[in-house]
Formats: structure tokens, C-alpha cells, sequence
């Protein structure tokens, strides 16, 4: 795996791109990467070069035999998803090798240099002129590999190998209900720092003092001694610096009277400078506090109804995974339409451009990490998986005001093995970050039988912060009908939050409420579903499902969902279904 520490800030240092136009090579047998006995060829002393595709080898003369060649094979854009990009890809599930070529002069000598990736899905390999940088696995957090040794100035080659496959072992497994894109599906940059360089950073309020920020800043690289950090906060009138200790670290508390809190109503951001005495990290970081105090969840001290949404990492209208800004002003403006101050980003972690943005517009967040329906939850190599896909997003988001709440699970089955392995995670949540609260999206249980009253019996509730459920009465169980009579019985003194609810309706197909697919009838039931939901004393906020229509292989009812989850208020045109307004009007009163 990469390095579990995080490359603090990816987007605000000097950086130089390789997106664009990437070659690239099917592998289905993996015949670049195994020998025809199993070994890898990396591992092996004289690999062949005929077909070790890393090395990326040229024939000497037109006698020798060759089986490759990334120059005369085609090319795709990076980032992107390679489903949507090649028609007979769309489906594919296993291993592309991609090369890029690229010449690098250093800014100064003794400078270092590291390939950094937003996210490629699922196991990636990386070399660098025929060398191995290192390897990750997940398909939605970043990894960054040191490449200083490996480049030079002229005619470097990165290959990466990008193996998509879904296995039993894997965070998620088998069966999902989205599109698994495969691919280099966000930024590629090399990211260039003095030899000792400002890694990573952590600013918010103290838990017990909303006038103190404390934190702290990790270096790497051998320090010469009397090593001074300076951080600036100008609108703060904060300028000290502080000298490093032993271990490359600096812990601070800093008092100040004036601090406007972060909040969806005023987003604020403040300009924050972090300076080593070669370079200088420019930040922008909001401060709130935020905890639940019986059945409230208290922003600021403020008691805050979460007005939210569900979303998914795919442009609706392209149908492929998202990858650029765009895509999230684009989603997040149809949640600021609706009236949303909160988006749950479902079912892993999405790109970093999204979390900004929507700290930038005023959302709080909720981020999940992808331990999704059934997981090995026996097997230590899956929890490792889950733990470091967990430990990515909490260092990569620890510094936005915006993300209010971590997720460690969606809809697992309640069991021994679950429990101890969703109670770990919990822990090792909090023990990184114990400033923002802990859910789940847990399933709900009928009272005795009974098909018309409904509790949340699961023990992980008493261990969540907020009481966090999924819940699909009027589509999988039922109809719209159903709601008016349902009773709920809830006895966690927590808030309640509706993590997911809703049902499907084909864009542009009306008929009368009462049939399945029309815009209708996904219009009554949000009306009914409002209702019943309104009648739980402890409920704080809802996040249907979902905003938009996705892809999804699970769905497959001809001239209805034809591969699309219709669960979306806006459809794959971009045209918003009538619910839209359902709850677009109940959030403006709300």
C-alpha cells in the first residue's frame, strides 16, 4: 500500500499534470503482469522482454520478437472511467496497463518529487521508467508514491496497471448496487517539494474551547536544527511560529476572540499560510463545532435539521464517473435547488473537488467509507482494506469545517461478526478524529411481527452518535399507502436521521399515483413519506435516495430501468421529476 500518512492538500501545491491523452493496453489474461508459471514479473530477476509491459521495451533491431508496444496502441482520457470511454469496455471488469511519457526538470536540485493520485479503481500498480513506485488498493481514496530516484530530465515513461476486478476479499465485494467504473478516474499530478517539506496538517477548535485552534504540522525530510514553521491566519491577525520538535512535528493551540464560525448560512473560509523556509502551503479552513446533545444535533451550539440528499460519483447525463469540477457544481447546484444544507456522498468517498466545493457552497457532509452490504467481515485482509480506506478519507478530510460526519458502513447484516468488526472501526475512527460524529446507515426491524410498526433493532445504534437508518416503505415494502399507517418506536434518546428513503419513477412516464414507474407515483410518496417521517419525536434530518439516476447493472427491467437506477429526482436528461418539488417545498419550510 502507499503511505498511510497523507500528502496534506494536493490541489494547492506546485504541481504539473498528467492528464490528458494516456496509451493503453487490455490485459485480460494479465499476461503483462504473470509469467505463463504464475510469478510475477516484477518479482522475477530477468524478467522477458518480450511481454513484461512495465518495461516498456523497444526491439533493437527488426529481428527481435516484441509482443507489445504502448506507442501504437490507443489512448484514452485521464482521469476518466474506461466504461464509458470505449464501447466494447463497457462491461469490462479486469486489467489495463496505461502509459504516459513525459519530460521533468526539477525547480532546484536537492528538490524531491511524488506521483500523486486522486483515486484509481480498484488495485493499482505504478512503475516509473520500468522501475515500481508502489501499489494501492481501493478505489475512491488517494495514494502518492516519492519518485525522486526514478525520473530524469528527459523521456520518462509512467505505467500504471489498473485491475477493476470485484472479489469477496475486497471493501466493497461482489455485489454493489452502482457501476464499477474501472480506471484512473481523477487526477494524476507530479507534485514537486524542497527535500524537507511540509506533509501533512491539521487545524480546527478545541472541543472543549471554541476561541482555540489547535492542531498540528508534520514534516518530512532530515531538518536542520532550530527548524521554524510559521502559520498565518491574516483576517485572524494570527502570525507565530514555532519551532519543530525531534520528530518532525509541531503541536499548537492558538487563542483568538474573533473567529466567525464556519455555518451552511456564512460558509466561511479563512486564507491560512503555512511556511517552511522553502516553500509556503496556502489553505482555506472554516472552524465550527459540532456534537449531539440528546436528541439534537448542535452546530455552533445551534440545533440543525440536516436537509439532505444522497449522491452518487456520476454525471447522470454522460453516464460515467465523475471526475472534474464541473461535474460537482453541477450536482451540488441541483442539491442547492432542492434547498439541501447537507449531502450524504454515497457509498465512498468522492473526489476531493467535490468535498470542497460544497464546503465552499455551504453543505455539511457526510462521508462513508465503502464497507457496503456484505463484506468478509472474518477476514483480517478486508477489515486492513476498510481501515485504510477509513484512514485515507479522515486524513484527506480532516481539515473541512464542511464534514460534520464519518460513516463507516451502509446496510450490513446484524451479526457477532459485524458488530465487533463495525464497533473496531468505530474505535479507530474516533481514535484519529473524535471531532465529528459517527454513524452508520443502519436497516430497520418490525416489532414482533408486526407490519406496521417499526424500531431500529440493531446494537450498533447505542454505539453510532446519531441514530442513522435506511428505510424504503411505499417502494420495497408496500405502497405509498402504507405510510399513513405505520407507527415507529424508537428508543435511543439520540437524533434520527433517514440516511436513505424514496422509490423510482422513469423520467418523463406520467400516469396516475397509483402506478409504479410514473412520476406520480414517486410524487405521492415522498407527499406520504414526509408525513410519516415528520411524526418520529427524534427526527433531525433525511437524506433520500438519491439525487440524480445512476447506472447500475442490478437493474435490468426493460424500458424502465434498462441498466439505470430510477430512485433519481433528476433523470439521466438532466429534467427534474415532479417529487423534486416535494421536497423542494418541504425544505423551504422545514
Amino acid at each position: 500500500m502507499s503511505n498511510l500518512s497523507y500528502l496534506q492538500n494536493p490541489l494547492g501545491r506546485r504541481k504539473t499534470t498528467l492528464n490528458g491523452k494516456w496509451n493503453y493496453i487490455i490485459d485480460l489474461y494479465e499476461s503483462g503482469y504473470w509469467n505463463y508459471r504464475g510469478i510475477p514479473k516484477e518479482k522475477m530477476e530477468n524478467p522477458p522482454l518480450s511481454d513484461t509491459y512495465f518495461l516498456n521495451y523497444k526491439p533493437k533491431d527488426k529481428s527481435e520478437r516484441i509482443e507489445f508496444d504502448f506507442d501504437v496502441s490507443p489512448t484514452m482520457n485521464i482521469p476518466g472511467d474506461w466504461n464509458s470511454q470505449v464501447e466494447k469496455l463497457y462491461y469490462y471488469e479486469g486489467s489495463i496497463w496505461f502509459k504516459k511519457s513525459f519530460d521533468y526538470k526539477k525547480k532546484k536540485e536537492d528538490n524531491r518529487v511524488f506521483v500523486h493520485f486522486g483515486a484509481a479503481n480498484y488495485r493499482t500498480d505504478v512503475y516509473i521508467n520500468g522501475k515500481k513506485a508502489g501499489f494501492h488498493e481501493g478505489g475512491f481514496t488517494p495514494f502518492y508514491f516519492e519518485i525522486t530516484d526514478f525520473i530524469k530530465e528527459k523521456d520518462n515513461f509512467i505505467i500504471v496497471r489498473v485491475d477493476a476486478r470485484r472479489k469477496k476479499t475486497s471493501v466493497p465485494a461482489l455485489n454493489a448496487d452502482w457501476w464499477n467504473y474501472g480506471g484512473i478516474t481523477r487526477d494524476v499530478d507530479l507534485i514537486e517539494t524542497p527535500a524537507c517539506f511540509i506533509e501533512d496538517y491539521k487545524l480546527q477548535l478545541k472541543k472543549t474551547d471554541k476561541k482555540a485552534i489547535v492542531g498540528y504540522i508534520k514534516l518530512n525530510g532530515n531538518m536542520p536544527e532550530q527548524k521554524e514553521i510559521t502559520i498565518c491566519i491574516p483576517e485572524l491577525n494570527i502570525d507565530r511560529k514555532y519551532k519543530v520538535g525531534e520528530n518532525g512535528t509541531v503541536d499548537f493551540e492558538i487563542l483568538n476572540n474573533a473567529i466567525t464560525y464556519w455555518c451552511p448560512e456564512t460558509p466561511k473560509l479563512y486564507g491560512v499560510e503555512l511556511i517552511n523556509d522553502q516553500e509556503i502551503i496556502n489553505d482555506k479552513i472554516g472552524f465550527r463545532t459540532i456534537e449531539v446533545k440528546g436528541k439534537e444535533i448542535l452546530l455552533n451550539g445551534k440545533p440543525q435539521f440536516l436537509k439532505g440528499i444522497s449522491i452518487h460519483e456520476e454525471n447522470p447525463i454522460r453516464a460515467n464517473r465523475n471526475y472534474c469540477k464541473e461535474d460537482a457544481q453541477m450536482m451540488l447546484g441541483w442539491a442547492k435547488e432542492l434547498g439541501c444544507n447537507f449531502v450524504r456522498l454515497a457509498h465512498y468517498p468522492h473526489n476531493e473537488y467535490m468535498v470542497r466545493l460544497a464546503e465552499e457552497m455551504g453543505f455539511m457532509i457526510w462521508d462513508e467509507d465503502p464497507v457496503y452490504w456484505n463484506i468478509q467481515f472474518t477476514n483480517s485482509f478486508t477489515y486492513d482494506r476498510a481501515v485504510d480506506m477509513m484512514k485515507e478519507l479522515v486524513n484527506r478530510d480532516k481539515n473541512r469545517a464542511a464534514v460534520i460526519i464519518w460513516s463507516v458502513a451502509n446496510e450490513t447484516p446484524v451479526g457477532e461478526d459485524r458488530n465487533k468488526f463495525l464497533v473496531e472501526l468505530v474505535n479507530t475512527v474516533k481514535s484519529i478524529d473524535d471531532s465529528r460524529l459517527v454513524s452508520a446507515a443502519l436497516e430497520v426491524s418490525q416489532v414482533n411481527g408486526n407490519a406496521h410498526h417499526y424500531t431500529i433493532d440493531d446494537p450498533m445504534a447505542d454505539v453510532m452518535d446519531i441514530v442513522s437508518f435506511n428505510q424504503y416503505l411505499g417502494w420495497y415494502d408496500g405502497t405509498h399507502e402504507k405510510c399513513a399507517k405505520l407507527k415507529w418506536d424508537i428508543k435511543q434518546d439520540k437524533p434520527v436521521f433517514i440516511s436513505e428513503c424514496g422509490g423510482g419513477a422513469l423520467g418523463g412516464f406520467f400516469a396516475d399515483e397509483n402506478t409504479r414507474w410514473s412520476e406520480e407515483y414517486q410524487e405521492k410518496l415522498y407527499q406520504e413519506m414526509i408525513k410519516m417521517l415528520n411524526k418520529i419525536p427524534q427526527f433531525r434530518g433525511m437524506s433520500p435516495w438519491i439525487l440524480a439516476d445512476f447506472r447500475s447493472p442490478k437493474r435490468n427491467l426493460t424500458n424502465i430501468q434498462d441498466g439505470w437506477n430510477r430512485k433519481g429526482l433528476v433523470a439521466e436528461t438532466g429534467n427534474k421529476k415532479k417529487a423534486f418539488e416535494i421536497l423542494k417545498n418541504f425544505y423551504s419550510i422545514k
